[in-house]
This record gives C-alpha cells, sequence and structure tokens, in this order.
C-alpha cells in the first residue's frame, strides 16, 4: 500500500511531467495570471504611495495644525480693517485655549531684493516666533530668529535653501547683507521646508523669511494674511477649531467672516479618494484574475479531452478517482501559483527600482514608493485559490470519466 507521501510525490511528478510536455500552452496560460497578481500588488502600492504623499504634504505643512484667514463677505460688504486678524487675535487665542501648543501668524508679499546690484524677485514672508516650530522647519546653517530680533524689529532674514545657492553659489550666505527695497538685511541663516510642499504654502522656492514686526515697513499695516494654531494632539483638533473660530467672532464685529479649516478633512478626502481608487483597481485585478482562471479551465479541459485515453489507461491499472482529481488540480495550482509569483516578482521589482531612481535625486530625499508586503500575501493566495476553483472542473470531469469509455476514445 502506498504512503501519502509516495502518493503525492507521484500526483507532482506527473503534474510537472504534463507541464514540461507542453510547455507554451502553460506559459500562455499564466500569462493572465501574471497580470492580475501583479495589478494586486501595484493596486495596493499606489493607493500607499498616494496616502503617504498626502500625509508627507500635511506633515510639512505641520501636524494637528489648525489654519484661520479673514475672508471677503461679498462685494456689497467688503473686508474691512478691523475684520483683519492681528497679534491681539493671535495672543487672546494662545491665552484662551488651553489645548493650544503654539500660535503664529504670518503675512507675505511679492518684492525684490538686490544683491551686488543685481535684483531678484522673492517672496518675502514676515512670520512671528512660533513659526519655525508650527511648520517644522530645518534650519541648515545659522539660526532661527529669537526673541530680540522680534521684539527690536532686528534687520535680518533667513533665505531658502534654493534662494541662497541662487544668491551666493560659491559662498556661505551667513552674515552677508541683502538689500530688500532697499532695506538692508543681514542674513542669519539658511532654512528649507521638512517635506517639500512645492510652493502650496507661504513658503516657496525664493522666500525670505523676516520678523513680523517689520512687515509693517513693507505693507503699512500689522495684520496677518495667515494664522495658525498647533494642538497639542490630534484629538484637540476639531475642539480648537471651533475655539478658535468663536475668539475670532467674539473680538470683531457682527458681520466679520472667518475661514477656519484644520487638515483633517484633507487627510479624510484622501483616505477617501485611496479607498476608491483602491477598490476600482481591485475589481480590475480580479476581473483579469478571473479571465486567466477562465483560460486555465479551458485550457485544463482541452487537457483532459486530449489525455482520456491517458486517464483510462491509469484507471484501468488501479488508479483512484482521487489520484486522477490531485492531478489536474496539482497542474491547475503550478499554473496559477508559477505565474502568481512571476506577477509579483514583476510587481516589486517596480517599486525597488523607482526608489533607487528617486535616491539618485537629493531634492527628493525622504520619498519613497512603499510595497505592502501583505498585498504580496494576498495576491499569492487570490491568484493559488483562482486557480484551484476554475481547474475543479476539469480535474472532477477527468476524475468522473469511466476506463472502458476512456480507453476507446481515439
Amino acid at each position: 500500500m502506498r504512503t501519502t507521501s509516495a502518493f503525492w510525490k507521484e500526483t507532482w511528478g506527473l503534474a510537472l511531467q504534463a507541464l514540461r510536455a507542453n510547455k507554451l500552452r502553460a506559459m500562455l496560460t499564466m500569462l493572465g495570471v501574471i497580470i492580475g497578481s501583479g495589478c494586486i500588488v501595484l493596486v495596493v502600492t499606489v493607493a500607499l504611495a498616494g496616502k503617504h504623499y498626502i500625509i508627507s504634504v500635511i506633515e510639512g505643512v505641520g501636524s494637528n495644525l489648525v489654519l484661520a484667514e479673514a475672508v471677503n463677505p461679498g462685494e456689497s460688504q467688503p473686508l474691512m480693517i478691523a475684520d483683519q486678524i492681528d497679534p491681539g487675535d493671535l495672543q487672546a487665542i494662545k491665552e484662551g485655549i488651553p489645548q493650544i501648543v503654539q500660535a503664529a501668524g504670518t503675512d507675505d508679499i511679492r518684492t525684490t531684493l538686490s544683491v551686488s546690484g543685481v535684483v531678484h524677485p522673492v517672496s518675502l514672508v514676515g512670520v512671528t516666533q512660533g513659526f519655525e516650530q508650527i511648520r517644522r522647519l530645518v534650519v541648515l546653517r545659522g539660526r532661527y530668529f529669537d526673541q530680540d530680533d522680534m521684539m527690536t524689529r532686528s534687520k535680518v532674514c533667513l533665505l531658502t535653501e534654493h534662494l541662497a545657492s541662487t544668491l551666493f553659489p560659491y559662498d556661505d550666505p551667513v552674515g552677508k547683507e541683502i538689500r530688500v527695497v532697499d532695506i538692508p538685511f543681514t542674513i542669519i541663516g539658511v532654512f528649507r521646508e521638512r517635506v517639500t510642499t512645492f510652493g502650496e504654502t507661504e513658503i516657496t522656492s525664493d522666500s525670505v523669511l523676516v520678523p513680523f514686526s517689520l512687515m509693517q515697513d513693507f505693507t503699512g499695516t500689522q495684520y496677518f494674511k495667515s494664522f495658525y494654531a498647533q494642538a497639542d494632539s490630534p484629538e484637540d483638533v476639531p475642539g480648537v477649531t471651533q475655539a478658535v473660530k468663536e475668539i475670532l467672532q467674539s473680538r470683531h464685529r457682527l458681520g466679520a467672516q472667518y475661514k477656519v479649516t484644520n487638515l483633517n478633512s484633507i487627510l479624510d478626502a484622501a483616505h477617501k479618494i485611496s479607498v476608491a481608487l483602491t477598490a476600482v483597481l481591485l475589481i480590475i485585478a480580479l476581473i483579469a484574475l478571473t479571465i486567466s482562471g477562465i483560460g486555465i479551465m479551458n485550457i485544463m479541459l482541452v487537457t483532459v479531452t486530449e489525455r482520456t485515453r491517458e486517464i483510462g489507461i491509469r484507471k484501468a491499472i488501479g488508479a483512484p478517482r482521487d489520484a486522477i482529481l490531485y492531478q489536474f488540480l496539482t497542474e491547475a495550482f503550478l499554473i496559477s501559483a508559477t505565474g502568481s509569483v512571476a506577477g509579483i516578482a514583476i510587481a516589486v521589482a517596480i517599486p525597488a527600482f523607482l526608489n533607487f531612481l528617486i535616491s539618485l535625486f537629493p531634492e527628493a530625499a525622504g520619498v519613497t514608493v512603499p510595497l505592502s508586503w501583505i498585498s504580496v500575501v494576498l495576491a499569492f493566495v487570490v491568484s493559488c485559490s483562482t486557480g484551484l476553483i476554475f481547474g475543479y472542473l476539469p480535474a472532477n470531469r477527468a476524475a468522473r470519466l469511466l476506463p472502458t469509455e476512456s480507453l476507446r476514445y481515439e
């Protein structure tokens, strides 16, 4: 009597022998599985990459942030000077909301600066003390503004890394002097955003940071264009958002309107888009796998017809029904499993190659294409299951053939 190990050894051997005898047919049958399994991995990769990108942009702006700005109520009721957010509002919000760990305001204008007589267009951004912490800026050289700079209206500034390399390609800019609209400023630092926001905030590639107390010299007013409040934790963000709006409304006239938002809505929207995109692409991948499964079933049915006499001989010499069933199921499994491994290998190689290319660009430091190993396991399991499910019908048909009918088949 044969042992279980001998039975499976023979089953696998016969299945491999049958596939080797029809290599081209087996490879063409695998093609659909390769596409389907690869799609599953890439679908999850695309969804994760999109979600990670949105999160990285939000982290680049800052974490747990509430943003506020005065809005124009309409042509019939234009925005008034008294409606603008000012340093008094900043202080009231910091003192009135205990869940706030930091707050900052900014104002920005387009202007020009000159170095050695050469004029360059720049974005001049006036910032308060907490802006560096809230926006998570990285000071590459020099330092950020201290309290004395803010209080004494010191004519000092920080340049973005891009602007510094443009103005002083061969020198250290720290300590050098520039003129902004004929006002001399001493450069005290060079900075960059922790995660590039591609100009979607007040920071652009050609920004010059100056103490907010100096902005009145350029704008004639002391109002914030943008206001940031940083909550202590993500759970506090909704409450802080509402509290900031209430304080602003209470400190200004009845008709004043303020847009107070947080980044949670953007994150929720990104999550919904990611889920919808993943669902659509997964459906496409499952359709591809279903088509490949139908292809496996059709090929196996043809194989059963071609090998009817072989099946009859095996049954005549004592092969049980299960041996025939498992042999053809094993062939279907080998086709789907091999195609799945090939598809997964291709899908894994694509993000790896993209990450290698990204690593060649220093400005893309920290950006990666994520890969979910759960999607790899899922793709393998789904692909193999597809092969077994669609391979069962032809395998069962082969197992139910009668020896006498099979031997008479030509």
